[in-house]
């Protein structure tokens, strides 16, 4: 546990002593806003629905922003043979990187609780739906680090990592969707339905928050950090 405390922080430390993290924080609060509210005061509805509609395709960038340097910058700098020589398990590593990358994403969205607090103090908005929806986009962007981190342990190119995440997670994304549902067999419909992030974003942001939407994307997170953990000890023995 000490070891992925020590690897959070620094490279927690190190996310936030980069300019980048600041500009990615900045556009992604500032462009979040600006899109939610040029409508919200011309429907004059106390409504935060339209706002996480926008989440899940906001953090399709915002999220391989923050994963993409994760291991593409220890190879590009040739510091990840030696990660992998230093008394550490690889579960430790993948940990260590997972957590710093979750927790600069949770200060980013705590950052835009400012608009919720907006409009609650503009009309009776439903505070359950808005708390449920949160929920919602912290279990998305946990999936969208888990599956960024392990990407960016496939490359020394960050710009790379990026393009490979963002795609990836796209199609994570849209598997679930009515109109791809629409165009697959009838007995496939339902895997395709469980399997896509959004379906699952979606039903959270409802307000009711059922086990199996979140035992899904624990099972995501934890997928795809076995495979880095798996990934890592192969290239280490």
């Amino acid at each position: 546990m000490n070891a992925i405390l020590a690897i959070a922080k620094k490279e927690l430390l190190s996310s936030f002593n980069s300019p980048l993290a600041y500009l990615f924080m900045t556009v992604f609060l500032l462009l979040t806003s600006w899109l939610f509210f040029q409508d919200y005061f011309l429907l004059g509805q106390a409504d935060m629905r339209p706002f996480f509609e926008l989440i899940p395709w906001m953090l399709l960038f915002l999220i391989p922003a923050i994963t993409m340097r994760s291991f593409a910058e220890e190879k590009k700098l040739g510091t990840s043979e030696l990660l992998l020589t230093m008394p550490l398990r690889e579960y430790e590593i993948v940990l260590g990187k997972f957590f710093s990358a979750l927790l600069f994403f949770l200060v980013t969205l705590i950052m835009s609780f400012m608009i919720p607090i907006l409009v609650l103090w503009t009309g009776p908005a439903d505070l359950g739906v808005i708390l449920a929806s949160y929920l919602g986009s912290f279990f998305l962007g946990a999936s969208y680090i888990a599956l960024g981190i392990y990407l960016s342990s496939f490359t020394d190119n960050q710009i790379i990592a990026f393009i490979l995440t963002l795609v990836i997670s796209f199609l994570f994304l849209m598997i679930g969707q009515l109109f791809v549902i629409q165009t697959i067999p009838n007995f496939l419909a339902p895997v395709f339905q469980f399997l896509g992030l959004a379906s699952h974003f979606t039903s959270i942001s409802r307000g009711v928050i059922d086990s199996r939407d979140i035992l899904y994307y624990l099972s995501f997170i934890g997928f795809f950090l076995f495979l880095n953990t798996f990934s890592l000890s192969r290239r280490s023995s």
